[in-house]
């Protein structure tokens, strides 16, 4: 991975987005439907695109509301549509949108009754909470963000019932469907003006922030950090949790500073990450050096990135965690501090997160579940209480609430930041110096991530490759223990491969935008040994991917 010398660095007027132009191309720009990237396509986490590349648009926003509309009909749902977005230019217009449509649908939205921005989770929370215990007229939500991602991008999620990602047979459902309202020429879409939607009697208020905040305190132990008093650090990083983090520390009574309120759609008070770019990631070194430079101001520090989905944990004693490194910590305390919490809970991973949390759950004695990438394979385990805590490698987590039910269904940055805190607290030592007890007890685990060239043919070949087209015997020095292409924990599908040995392991998966391939790896040796699983890995699946003439 080729690191900008721009990284870490503030970011400079030049790279900048031009707002105005931004938002004028969301409304003037006409997606074309027989260019594949100009179509409504749903990934991991929603659609997403640029205005200026015709591919987030009103038209976009029109057609996928309306689908969601005949979505929501076939299937009956037919409770209130909770909805919130992000701080990044086009989602305030694609809320005003989408707003329209299910006005002009006769939906029952809850909007946030300060017209603010509202956190990812905060949605599900709310969906999850209004569906508690009934069987009829159920909540379902949209969330308007592209996460973490640059300022030019757009982003539009739906959540169904279970108040996490929609499946992909949702999903496919939504697209097709948006994509011919599209192609129609968006015949058979129902809006309302705007100002008529905003006071139509099926807007409804919603105080999303005081819900989510007054029902913290069955998650996490505030009490505890409030009466230890210790010195929390928060960065929003300019995102939709910026009013969030005042009312937890006036609610609770915490010891919190807030280092940034600022909201601007440039984010121009970010340092570059990796590439150069402006990347609110709160796991990056690199769009975090702002923050790890305050960290011995603090006895703990986070950050959450713009739809508050992600946390980044920067601790005193050892700077900014990698998140695989955090996990592993939050998994170890959690089991051991949650009493209530039954004895057959199991700890939750995706197939690309560390293997230290193998060595976690082991040690707890507690069932691993190993998924494929994507929050959605988690719900099921959430809802009904059986899987306590579930991460990802790209610092995605959530867990139960206190007596053992669920919190939310979707990724939660908040939770896992003030779980830091809690740690800290309860235990007199930061989530730093606790992963060094870990990687004492089990090894330390070297990490990495790198991106790989492939075309179309080659992306769709790795895709459904079979363990068989892996020939090699070795990986790095060491004989090939296992050779996956579906995840341990459910069989389903990874959409790639994964290989294994004692001591390291690599995954490899397509790009769903890029001319790329992923390769994920880990070693408990040392970095050396990394480095020949990353080199070899490329030639292993090099070769596999060959097309034979």
């Amino acid at each position: 991975m080729k690191v900008s010398p721009l990284a870490g660095k503030p970011a400079a007027p030049s790279i900048l987005i031009n707002v105005d132009k931004l938002v004028s191309a969301y409304y003037a720009g006409q997606p074309d439907p027989s260019v594949p990237a100009q179509r409504v396509a749903f990934g991991t986490s929603g659609h997403r695109g640029c205005s200026l590349d015709n591919s987030f648009n009103e038209a976009h926003i029109l057609a996928i509301t309306q689908a969601i509309c005949f979505y929501r009909k076939q299937q009956s749902i037919d409770g209130p549509l909770h909805i919130g977005f992000d701080t990044h230019a086009l989602s305030e217009p694609a809320f005003r949108t989408a707003l329209e449509v299910l006005a002009g649908n006769g939906v029952d939205v809850m909007v946030d009754a300060a017209n603010s921005y509202t956190p990812t989770p905060v949605i599900s929370h709310a969906i999850l909470s209004y569906n508690r215990g009934r069987k009829r007229g159920l909540a379902d939500g949209v969330v308007i963000t592209p996460s973490h991602n640059p300022p030019r991008f757009g982003g539009f999620k739906y959540d169904p019932p279970h108040g996490g990602p929609a499946d992909t047979d949702v999903t496919r459902w939504i697209e097709e469907r948006a994509n011919a309202l599209i192609a129609d020429g968006l015949r058979g879409i129902a809006k309302m003006p705007l100002e008529q939607a905003r006071t139509a009697s099926t807007t409804h208020k919603h105080e999303y922030m005081d819900f989510y905040v007054n029902d913290l305190q069955t998650v996490i132990d505030l009490q505890a950090i409030k009466e230890c008093n210790i010195h929390i650090g928060v960065d929003p990083l300019g995102g939709a949790s910026v009013r969030y983090w005042d009312a937890i520390r006036d609610r609770y009574g915490l010891n919190l500073e807030v280092v940034n309120h600022t909201v601007d759609p440039t984010f121009r008070f970010m340092t570059v990450d990796w590439d150069g770019q402006i990347r609110m990631d709160p796991s990056s070194p690199y769009a975090m050096a702002r923050m790890v430079g305050l960290k011995d101001r603090f006895d703990v520090a986070f950050a959450s990135d713009t739809d508050a989905d992600r946390h980044g944990i920067v601790s005193h004693s050892q700077g900014l965690l990698d998140p695989n490194h955090y996990l592993s910590v939050a998994i170890s305390y959690l089991f051991a501090n949650r009493p209530k919490w039954s004895q057959k809970v199991a700890v939750g991973k995706t197939v690309v997160s560390s293997s230290m949390i193998d060595r976690v759950a082991s040690h707890l004695d507690r069932r691993l579940i190993e998924v494929p990438v994507g929050f959605k394979w988690f719900v099921e385990g959430l809802i009904d209480g059986t899987v306590g805590f579930c991460g990802e490698e790209s610092s995605g987590a959530t867990f139960l609430r206190r007596d053992g039910t669920v919190w939310t269904t979707d990724k939660d940055g908040i939770v896992p930041n003030l779980l830091a805190a809690e740690i800290t607290a309860r235990t007199g030592r930061d989530p730093g110096e606790h992963y060094l007890k870990l990687a004492e007890e089990f090894g330390n685990a070297y990490y990495e991530r790198v991106d790989a060239p492939a075309t179309a043919e080659q992306k769709e070949r790795l895709e459904s490759l079979s363990p068989e087209a892996i020939t090699a015997s070795n990986l790095a020095g060491e004989r090939i223990t296992a050779k996956l292409n579906k995840a341990p924990g459910n069989h389903a599908p990874i959409g790639g491969v994964k290989v294994i040995t004692t001591n390291g392991w690599f995954a490899a998966r397509p790009s769903g935008t890029e001319s790329i391939y992923k390769i994920y790896a880990e070693s408990f040796k040392d970095r050396a040994h990394l480095d020949g699983i990353l080199r070899e890995a490329q030639e292993i699946v090099n070769k596999a991917l060959e097309v034979k003439s």
